[in-house]
């Protein structure tokens, strides 16, 4: 971390970009007419009392501090780091996107060049880094994970970084995603303390929440500015509509993403709800839904691992909604064709659709599956065993 220095790592036209002053900086009551808006309302002619709240004339606030304290609040108090009282994370520790994705791509354009920058990421991962990465003309280098533990392999990482100075960043899904796997900080801190290298570590945490309390690296992007943190309201607290997406980073590059960012791109209809679910009652009903979830995670995968072709090894780990099983031919081996013909099946015939993972990288024969409610967990197990019957 001896080289860490973000003058140097962001881009000279990022670091040097004033963000557009909106009329809402200024003022947000009494007589507006700053910002062009329809003073008459939307015109909707059976608009709701509760759609007449929401000033949906009106732009929404370009800064949500409110929101952001909440998410603060959340993430400071379930810490089981060590960091220090001023180490705790503040409002201005966070930017806010439409969905993860416009996070993940905020950070490309932020720190790497075209055509000359690249990123690293640890195969099997989500997709969207290399999407991203490919439309911003940034080439990608691919360091897989260890296949037998799906963790990160550090060593292989760093001696990447130590030679080619043009990657300015480490995509690392924890949980994972396809794996489910936890990836271990003593592992990512490893890439974070690396004397040699000037770039960004950038956790995905999207599905923190079905792992132990306390495993979000949220709360150490102060102790660690190197480390950035993606989170999202998608998955543990069922909000994948409202696609709101979180960036925890330390303060001086969550100011430049903010510069970055649209002036107006979190939507009012996105704040409401999303401020509704932080509340404390909230919070508790997704702690319990969660708990429930994970319950059924492992009661799923126990019954899976009944069926004959069914590896009795989980492929990835149990810290997420989801499970990766690895599909077995009569011989015991991985078969990615009897894997696909499953899921083909159960979507087409069956009226239950999984993902198909067979093939990434050390995903042979994979199949992942969505935890849902009991009854639709009941559903997959039956219509499954019947078409194993059916082989």
């Amino acid at each position: 971390m001896a080289s860490f220095n973000l003058d140097t790592l962001v881009r000279p036209n990022i670091l040097s970009l004033e963000p557009y002053r909106c009329a809402r900086d200024d003022f947000t009551e009494g007589i507006l007419l700053d910002a062009n808006e329809n003073a008459h309302g939307p015109a909707i002619t059976d608009i709701s009392q509760y759609e007449t709240t929401l000033d949906l004339h009106r732009y929404p606030d370009p800064h949500q501090i409110e929101l952001k304290d909440k998410l603060v609040n959340f993430r400071n108090s379930e810490n089981k780091f060590e960091i220090t009282k001023d180490q705790e994370l503040t409002n201005e520790n966070l930017c806010l996107g439409v969905g993860s994705d416009e996070s993940i791509d905020a950070l490309i354009r932020t720190l790497c060049s075209p055509g000359k920058d690249k990123l690293l990421i640890a195969p099997p991962t989500y997709g969207m880094y290399s999407i991203s990465a490919t439309i911003n003309d940034v080439e990608i280098v691919k360091v897989p994970l260890d296949f037998q533990t799906f963790q990160i392999q550090p060593d292989l990482i760093n001696e990447e970084l130590n030679k080619d100075p043009s990657i300015k960043m480490v995509y690392i899904t924890t949980p994972g995603n396809p794996t489910g796997t936890s990836i271990d900080f003593k592992l990512i801190e490893q890439i974070l303390t690396n004397p040699n290298w000037n770039g960004i570590v950038v956790a995905d945490e999207a599905y923190v929440d079905f792992a132990p309390i306390g495993t979000s690296l949220s709360t150490l992007v102060n102790k660690y500015p190197n480390l950035v943190v993606l989170q999202t309201l998608s998955k543990s607290f069922g909000l994948a509509a409202i696609r709101l997406g979180i960036t925890f980073a330390n303060k001086r590059l969550a100011s430049i993403l903010n510069a970055l960012k649209a002036p107006y791109n979190i939507s009012s209809l996105t704040s409401y709800v999303a401020l509704r679910a932080l509340s404390p009652q909230n919070v508790k009903l997704m702690r319990d839904r969660v708990e429930i979830l994970n319950s059924e995670r492992g009661r799923l995968w126990s019954e899976l691992q009944k069926f004959q072709n069914i590896n009795k090894r989980l492929l990835g780990g149990l810290s997420s909604n989801f499970i990766l099983v690895q599909v077995i031919n009569g011989s015991g081996e991985p078969d990615s064709k009897l894997a696909k013909y499953f899921y083909e099946k159960l979507a087409t015939t069956k009226g239950v659709v999984i993902r198909y993972r067979g093939n990434e990288p050390g995903c042979p024969g994979g199949l992942r599956i969505t935890i849902g409610t009991k009854e639709e967990n009941d559903t997959l197990l039956e219509k499954l065993q019947v078409l194993i019957n059916e082989l």
